[in-house]
């Protein structure tokens, strides 16, 4: 798989300097991590998933998590594992038929023994399977459920089982008990670098703390309480000096019309310019320009990739994501090896300063996302790319 593959050769080829990697489950976790991209989530329970697996596909979605946790309720978890078990069936035989690989494939459990159970109930579909997702993770419940996916690793011969830890439980909003739960949450995974693909943040566990929901002419960093623990998480959980893991940005509510207070995020000059301002009406009146917004607010925070609740908030994520052409010519300046004793310089733009030991870090990072999401051309935009993504 690879972003931006369902959108065909010649009109890649149009986009993109450098296009994006493709990958498997089996390629190394550093791409995988930057390559997650919008992660889908859907509840266990519907009962056509795997044709709604292949049909997101199809449509560019790269990554999934299929829900057994706050997306169903506390009644129907049995019937959503056994669920479960005949999508991954089916899945399977629909793969073995036509080759086709499905996304990057999480199942989001409630509780450690759920782990195992199912790796040993889906068989050998369970293939399939990238890992799990863990919520409400702390440093005491963390290392029952990291030694589950190592157990389940085990007893379906998998080469590797993926954990993505999801920070949502209100000691880490209290300001008394965060520093001390970070620092149990950083020495857990740590312990377990090689499995922990990436850290999840629960935003909404985080307002529902104090009562709080935002509104879709805010984003997460609006809300001052949630914007505090974002930057704590990631200094802690994200540093650039090898210690640190990726962390996704919270999940975008809304997908449908609401009544607005404030004027619409989304200037209208770039739109116009590629003739498509039809588009930018269609986002505004699907209240995705606070997504664009926040998902631009997520990248200067340090996350990468988010969680997504419905499919119309996918091309825009990935959009986003596409290195542009000036980011990656700063990046490959910064890098290269003469620049090895530091110094400063013009950007290649000429535009802004370029300083080698300070903006290291930041390059490195860019190239990453370089591979996982390509490098537009010089003259093509976020709109060209979103509009590509939209149109198949």
């Amino acid at each position: 798989m690879r972003h931006f593959g369902h959108v065909s050769p010649a009109v890649r080829e149009n986009l993109f300097h450098q296009e994006p990697a493709e990958f498997t489950a089996a390629s190394p976790a550093r791409l995988l991590a930057a390559a997650l991209g919008a992660t889908l989530y859907s509840p266990a329970t519907r009962p056509k998933l795997a044709a709604d697996i292949r049909k997101q596909a199809d449509r560019g979605v790269v990554s999934m998590v299929l829900c057994l946790e706050d997306s169903i309720s506390d009644g129907d978890v049995a019937d959503a594992e056994d669920n479960l078990v005949r999508q991954f069936a089916d899945l399977d035989a629909l793969s073995a038929a036509d080759g086709t690989e499905p996304p990057l494939l999480f199942i989001r459990v409630r509780t450690p023994e759920q782990i195992p159970d199912l790796a040993r109930r889906l068989g050998s579909s369970a293939r399939l399977l990238a890992g799990f997702v863990l919520p409400k993770f702390t440093q005491s419940r963390g290392t029952a459920f990291l030694d589950a996916v190592a157990d389940a690793e085990q007893c379906t011969g998998l080469p590797r089982l993926y954990a993505m830890p999801v920070l949502e439980t209100p000691d880490l909003l209290h300001l008394e008990t965060r520093a001390e739960a970070l620092a149990g949450i950083s020495r857990t995974v740590g312990r377990h670098r090689d499995r922990v693909l990436a850290l999840r943040l629960g935003v909404t566990d985080f307002c529902s703390a104090y009562g709080l929901r935002r509104t879709p002419d805010m984003t997460a960093y609006d809300i001052q309480i949630v914007a505090g623990v974002i930057a704590d998480v990631v200094n802690v959980l994200s540093r650039a000096d090898g210690t640190g893991f990726t962390v996704t940005g919270p999940v975008w509510e809304y997908f449908r019309r609401q009544q607005r207070l404030f004027k619409p995020q989304l200037r209208r000059s770039p739109f116009l310019e590629e003739g498509v301002e039809e588009l930018r009406t269609a986002l505004i009146e699907h209240d995705l320009d606070g997504l664009l917004r926040e998902i631009e607010l997520d990248r200067a925070n340090g996350l990468l990739g988010k969680t997504c609740i419905h499919p119309a908030h996918t091309t825009p994520v990935h959009a986003l994501s596409v290195v542009s052409h000036e980011e990656f010519s700063d990046a490959q300046d910064i890098l290269r090896p003469e620049r090895g004793g530091g110094g400063v310089m013009r950007s290649a733009y000429t535009n802004k300063m370029n300083e080698v030991k300070p903006h290291r870090a930041w390059a490195e990072r860019t190239l990453q996302r370089a591979e996982a999401f390509g490098v537009a051309k010089e003259n093509v935009g976020f709109v060209d790319l979103l509009t590509a993504g939209l149109q198949v």
